[in-house]
């Protein structure tokens, strides 16, 4: 099953609708792309859950291990890991229940677009969420 992302429209809804956002693979390294794009998210007024076992924090934000230590709703999970860990992902976020599945620019898996999408899921794959946020959302805290 060829993976078909939501129209660039509805990507548009999708982020002004969103308030919290779990990234998955948040870098605390400021070098990071994962920590640059999270940073823009969080300055256009997301809140962030920074979602790493390997870190304490982020932002004064304290991390979670995995995306079932998260208390309360998600609106969009967001991916910074390789392709291959994606399936996984997708479990634990079945068992949140989270609203959008996004896998950032470089990263798409069909077994998991095939998995989510016949559940029901919205799914993103290899699509940036800062550029998207750019594109579709004309002015800051516009989500």
């Amino acid at each position: 099953m060829p993976i078909t992302n939501p129209s660039r429209e509805e990507i548009g809804e999708i982020l002004r609708k969103a308030k919290r956002i779990a990234v998955v693979g948040l870098s605390d390294n400021p070098e990071r792309t994962s920590y640059m794009v999270a940073k823009a998210m969080k300055d256009a007024g997301y809140e962030i859950i920074p979602v790493n076992p390997m870190i304490e924090e982020w932002e004064g934000i304290k991390a979670v291990k995995k995306l079932t230590d998260i208390d309360g709703h998600v609106d969009i999970v967001n991916i910074f890991r390789r392709s291959e860990h994606l399936l996984p992902l997708a479990h634990e976020f079945v068992q949140i229940d989270a609203d959008v599945f996004w896998a950032q620019l470089g990263i798409a898996d069909e077994e998991t677009y095939k998995f989510l999408t016949e559940k029901g899921y919205t799914v993103v794959m290899d699509r940036c969420i800062k550029v998207e946020h750019a594109l579709t959302c004309k002015k800051e805290n516009d989500h």
